[in-house]
């Protein structure tokens, strides 16, 4: 029981700390582009050597 006094503080606060990584993220533009990354993997690039045989 006396466990629960130590572990409740500290899951709170790593969820806050997860909460305001996610908010940081929404704030700097991380999810603005959704499609981008879904086109550019059907492009192969062009400058890249072709695998080792």
């Amino acid at each position: 029981m006396s466990g629960l006094l130590y572990l409740i503080p500290i899951a709170l606060f790593l969820g806050g700390l997860g909460l305001a990584a996610f908010f940081w993220t929404l704030r700097s533009g991380q999810y603005d582009d959704l499609d981008g990354a879904a086109h550019r993997i059907l492009f192969d690039d062009e400058g890249r050597a072709p695998p080792p045989a």
